[in-house]
This record gives C-alpha cells, structure tokens and sequence, in this order.
C-alpha cells in the first residue's frame, strides 16, 4: 500500500505532482484540515508535508496521533514548534540551502532597484517624462556599488552567497550573526554596529523569537538618511510599522522586500510609497530550487518511510 502524506500547506498542485508519484496524498489545498479529513483518515498519518512558516503547534500535531515526521518544503521551519515536535518523537525535515542561490539572487536584485530607483526609472521613461525633458527629483544620482558598506545580518548558506555577490560588485562587506564564521568579511559585534557602519542592511538571518523585530526604528535610524534595507528572510524580523515610519519620515533612503508580517501581502502603507520595491515572496521561486527543494522532500519522505534517520534533518529538532 502507498504510504500516506498528509499535505498541511496551500501548495500550487504542479509542485506536488512528483510527490503525487510516490506516495498517496491528502491535501488540505489549505483549509483547516478537520473540514477537509475525517478524524479517521487523520488517524494514520504518520508524516505530514507544510511550508515552514505555516503555523504548527502543539494542539494542531495532536490531532495527528501517528505523527512521526513533519517535512517543510523549503528552507524555514519557523512555523513549527520544535519542543513540541521533540516531546512527541516526531523527526522534522526541511530543504537547507537548496534555494539559496536564488534567494541570493533576488535579495541583489532588490538592493540594485531600490538604490537605483529602478521602479522610478521605468515610470519616469514610460510616462512620457524623459522624452518632455520633464525634471524630477527622484531621478538625482544615487551612490553606485563601488565601495558602499553593504552589511550581512546572518552568515548562513544564503547570507554567504549574498555577501560574495556584493564583493564581486567591489563593495565592501561587513556581517553580524550569533557567531563568527571563517569568511573574509569585517564581523560586527552587534547588529547594532553593524547598522552604524554600514549604508544597505541585508537581512538573511532565520526567523525566531529571539529575531522578531529585532530591525527596529532604532536599528533603522543607524543606517542614516541615505540608508536601505532589503529582506529576503521572514517579515518578522522587521518592525514594519517602524519601518514605513522611517521611508515616510526620510529617516532612510529606501527598502526592497519579499517577505512581510502577513502574507499574502495586502495594500497597506507599504504600496503607496515610491522608494520601496515589492515581490511577492519569490526569493526561492525558481525551476532549479523548486526541484532541489522537492529532492530534499523526497530524501526525506523516502527516509522516513524506510525507518531511517531523514537526511536533511532540523538540526535543533
């Protein structure tokens, strides 16, 4: 018989057709899983497949009696409680650094349209403005990348490849994370260093307790006038009411996002202002990560159903 998975997240179905090949599936397609499955169809699962930021606590894993592993399609796993997770003997999987490469990519391609005011550009030549010779203030030169002090706040698989890309564009590089790495970047003993010395502040730190809102108004202040901040973490790192009080108040320069407090974003302060860059959480949403991401999932269902340890295990699980 097909081993069954339990799909807990909202996930677009072609990225489950590999899964679908290999084990029997009960999506959720995201509803509240008891108005989807019976308590006897729930009462077998033995492995469950979510995203890592969707919620899932101690109450929502007891409903699943047989639970022995909870695998994230991707990287993050900061939805999951992993004491809980621990205390029940249930083995949490994710994907690391399979989309790392594109995360890095777009974290790069936001600084470069907020520095540069990519946005403001494509509208000033769409609008008929450059052709009338029409002035605009926007359109003042802005600072390049030789030489700016970019700050890496998390040296993890994605801040690394972040960093390398910015020395390659001849900035200069700096870093805070909880430690000190082997990497031929300057380490800052605190974020708050870091925010001093540096004028874009890149976060790719991992979500958690210990990082929400940990970029606040105070963090932003340091960046200075002509500062920018870009993340391509989790929303929950930024106090993001702080943070449109600093675009409106000229407190920085501007900000380039893909993540948010609630997701899917919605029209808020956020999307009236022309000095931030929006995506719609696409840092990973590439053809080559989706499939080492699904690599990962399959490593670690296989794993799991053949009563072996799961490859790519959370490391504090």
């Amino acid at each position: 018989m097909t081993d069954k998975v339990l799909v807990y997240s909202r996930f677009p179905k072609t990225m489950m057709t590999r899964f679908a090949e290999r084990f029997d599936l009960l999506d959720t397609a995201g509803r509240p899983v008891r108005e989807v499955f019976s308590s006897e169809e729930l009462s077998g699962i033995r492995a469950l497949l979510t995203a890592g930021g969707s919620p899932l606590g101690a109450e929502a894993m007891d409903r699943f009696p047989a639970l022995g592993a909870i695998v994230c399609y991707g990287t993050g796993y900061d939805g999951i409680d992993l004491k809980a997770a621990a205390a029940r003997n249930i083995a949490v999987g994710h994907s690391p650094g399979a989309n790392a490469s594109s995360v890095a990519d777009i974290a790069m391609t936001l600084m470069l349209a907020a520095t540069r005011r990519l946005l403001v550009a494509d509208a000033y030549v769409k609008s008929g403005d450059w052709a009338s010779s029409k002035q605009s203030p926007m359109m003042r030169p802005q600072a390049g990348m030789r030489g700016r002090h970019i700050g890496v706040y998390g040296m993890g698989e994605i801040g690394r490849k972040i960093a390398a890309r910015c020395a390659a564009f001849e900035s200069e590089v700096g870093y805070f994370s909880r430690s000190r790495h082997d990497v031929p970047y300057q380490y800052f003993p605190t974020l708050e260093a870091l925010a001093d010395w540096c004028s874009v502040l890149m976060i790719a730190v991992r979500a958690g307790a210990e990082t929400h809102h940990v970029v606040n108004a105070d963090v932003l202040k340091r960046l200075g006038k002509d500062g920018c901040v870009v993340n391509i973490a989790r929303g929950s790192v930024i106090d993001e009411a702080a943070l449109v009080a600093a675009l409106t108040g000229n407190t920085i320069a501007g900000a380039g996002l893909d993540v948010y407090e609630s997701e899917p974003h919605k029209p808020d302060a956020l999307t009236a202002l022309s000095n931030v860059v929006l995506t719609p959480h696409i840092g990973g949403h590439t053809l080559e990560s989706h499939v080492a991401m699904q690599d990962c999932v399959l490593a670690n269902l296989t794993a799991f159903f053949a009563g072996r340890p799961l490859p790519h295990a959370v490391k504090s699980a």
